[in-house]
């Protein structure tokens, strides 16, 4: 699979900023849409759905949890807003 420039920084920025909040703490897809595109909505609104894509990925790989309202969601089928959080322990039962 080809990876291209923005994929890779987005998925390394979100890792990053999980790593920097710690077990147990959320970030949403926007700061690391963000973190890559800028503080200006132009530069990181195109990139909210590639993070998603991204986030979903990392879920099924077991490497990020998507939450929504605070519980995890089946990254094959959830809308709305969501967070994302580095798995627990209770995360992997």
């Amino acid at each position: 699979m080809v990876r291209d420039t923005h994929t890779e920084a987005l998925e390394t920025a979100l890792l990053a900023l999980l790593s920097e909040r710690g077990p147990g703490k959320t970030i949403g897809p926007s700061d690391v849409a963000q973190a890559v595109g800028g503080n200006q909505p132009e530069g990181w609104g195109p990139l909210m759905q590639p993070v998603r894509r991204i986030a979903v990925r990392l879920m099924k790989e077991g490497r990020v949890v998507i939450l929504r309202k605070g519980r995890p969601v089946d990254p094959d089928d959830f809308r709305g807003t969501y967070r994302l959080a580095l798995p627990t322990a209770s995360d992997e039962e």
